[in-house]
C-alpha cells in the first residue's frame, strides 16, 4: 500500500461471534486529529483482549477493527505533535480506541514510543506495547512493589504471565513463583524469570513455608482468584487483571479484607491508558529499553494478518506461550476471508 492510496485493507468484526466472524475488509485509511499520530503497521500484538472484542464481551460499535498494539513507521502526524517524525520507527499502544490488525492505525501520540537507538526487531517492538507495559504498571503502580517482596502470577506462561516474573525481578522482588494450567507449561515459564512454577491445581501449599506473599496477579479468575487471596501474607495486595477462564465473578467480602490487612486492586489497560497516557507512555519506554539492554526476554510467534483467525484459536485454546504477533506486510490484497 503506498502513502498515497487512499484505501486500506483491515480485519474487522463485522458482527460477534467465533474466530470465523473475522474477514478483511476495505476501509478509508484514517487521518490522525490534533494530538494523534497515523501509523503504517508493520506488525500487530495478538491478545486475549481482541479475542473478548470479537466475543460481545466488550460492546463496540460493528464492524469493529481489533488490535491494541503495533509496531511500525510514522504515516502523518496530527497538529500538535512534535515529538514525532514521518519515517520514524515506533512502538505504539492503540488500545483505547484499538484497530491495530489494519495497515494504517490513528492513536494518540501520548501512546507512542520511539524506537531510535534501540536494536529491536519490529516483530518484538509490536508484543511489547500491551502486555510488558502492562507488567511494569501492574507491579510498580498497582501493588507498589518493595525490594525482597514476594510474588505469585498465574498464568505465568502466557504473554503477560511472562513479562511479570521477569519485570517482578527487575523491580527488586525477591521470591517470584508462577502458576500454569498444565505440565508442558512448566519448563517454559521457568525460562521466564521465575524461581518456582507450580500446576494451578496443586497451589494449595504455595506459600505456606514463607507464610503467604506480598503480591499475587491473577488474569484467571474463579477458584484462582480465591487461591491467590488466601495465599496472601498481612498486608499484602491482590491484583485483579482478567477473567480468562470465564468463571462466575468472585465476591470478596470487605470484612474480610480488614480483619486479614489484605488489599485487593484491579488493573484494566485500556482505561489506564485513556486516564493516564503519559504513565503508560513511560511504561513501555521502560519495557522496550530493557528489552534492548537484554533484561526483558519476549518470545515471539509470527503469523501473517490474513491468519487472524486463527492466531485467535491458539490464544483461546490456552496452549500459546510468549506472544504472538500478526505480519500486516503479508496481507494478500485479494483476500476476503480471513483463514484459519
Amino acid at each position: 500500500m503506498s502513502n498515497s492510496s487512499t484505501q486500506m485493507k483491515a480485519v474487522t468484526i463485522p458482527e460477534f461471534g467465533e474466530a470465523e466472524v473475522l474477514r478483511i475488509a476495505t476501509m478509508p485509511i484514517p487521518e490522525p486529529g490534533p494530538g494523534q499520530v497515523a501509523i503504517d503497521v508493520v506488525y500487530a500484538g495478538a491478545n486475549f483482549a481482541e479475542v473478548l472484542y470479537r466475543r460481545g464481551v466488550v460492546d463496540v460499535p460493528l464492524p469493529f477493527v481489533p488490535g491494541i498494539e503495533v509496531a511500525g513507521r510514522i504515516r502523518a502526524v496530527g497538529e500538535g505533535v512534535e515529538d514525532l517524525t514521518v519515517g520514524q520507527r515506533v512502538a505504539a499502544l492503540t488500545i483505547v480506541d484499538s484497530g491495530g490488525y489494519a495497515e494504517v492505525v490513528v492513536t494518540s501520540a501520548d501512546l507512542v514510543v520511539p524506537l531510535d537507538g534501540f536494536d529491536i526487531g519490529m516483530d518484538v517492538a509490536a508484543a511489547l506495547p500491551s502486555n510488558s507495559t502492562t507488567a511494569f504498571l501492574v507491579l510498580d503502580r498497582v501493588a507498589r512493589i518493595e525490594p525482597g517482596e514476594s510474588v505469585l502470577v498465574h498464568a505465568a506462561a502466557g504473554g503477560v504471565g511472562s513479562q511479570l516474573g521477569q519485570a517482578a525481578h527487575l523491580l527488586g522482588a525477591g521470591r517470584v513463583v508462577g502458576t500454569v494450567g498444565s505440565e508442558a507449561k512448566i519448563e517454559t515459564a521457568k525460562r521466564f524469570g521465575y524461581d518456582e512454577v507450580i500446576l494451578r491445581d496443586r497451589i494449595a501449599d504455595a506459600g505456606e513455608s514463607t507464610g503467604g506473599f506480598d503480591v499475587v496477579v491473577d488474569m484467571v479468575g474463579g477458584s484462582a482468584r480465591r487461591d491467590g487471596l488466601d495465599r496472601l501474607a498481612p498486608m499484602g495486595r491482590l491484583v485483579v487483571m482478567g477473567n480468562a477462564s470465564g468463571a462466575e465473578d468472585v465476591g470478596v467480602p470487605a470484612n474480610e479484607l480488614w480483619f486479614s490487612n489484605k488489599t485487593v486492586s484491579g488493573f484494566n489497560l485500556a482505561a489506564f491508558s485513556a486516564a493516564f497516557p503519559q504513565d503508560a507512555r513511560r511504561a513501555l519506554r521502560r519495557a522496550v529499553a530493557a528489552v534492548a539492554k537484554g533484561e526483558l526476554r519476549v518470545q515471539v510467534e509470527t503469523l501473517p494478518l490474513e491468519q487472524a483467525a486463527e492466531a485467535h484459536r491458539h490464544i483461546e485454546s490456552g496452549t500459546t506461550t510468549g506472544k504472538l504477533v500478526l505480519d500486516v506486510a503479508t496481507l494478500r490484497a485479494s483476500s476476503v476471508v480471513v483463514e484459519g
